[in-house]
């Protein structure tokens, strides 16, 4: 699998992990790679996983396939509301 930036680019709530614009980790095959003083919340990560393995196969996806739009994802948390940004990295 591809190596997938995953970063807070925007907080529209609070997070009480506390989670910080700019903070991110990385999806690596079966691996969760986060640096020292950061968080993931479990949460926000969980609702996330489904879309990791698609969108390693986004580019043999038919044209129109909505995998192929998805660069955001937004914590389910209402109150929290933040915003990661999803980025692969070949």
């Amino acid at each position: 699998m591809a190596r997938i930036k995953v970063s807070v680019e925007k907080i529209d709530g609070y997070c009480n992990l506390p989670v910080q614009v700019g903070d991110f980790f990385y999806i690596e095959d079966s691996k969760l790679i986060v640096p020292d003083g950061q968080h993931v919340c479990i949460w926000a990560l969980q609702s996330m996983m489904p879309i990791f393995p698609i969108l390693n196969e986004r580019d043999r996806l038919e044209e129109g396939h909505w995998v192929k739009t998805v660069k955001n994802f937004v914590c389910p948390d209402p109150k929290g509301l933040v915003h990661y940004r999803l980025e692969i990295e070949d």
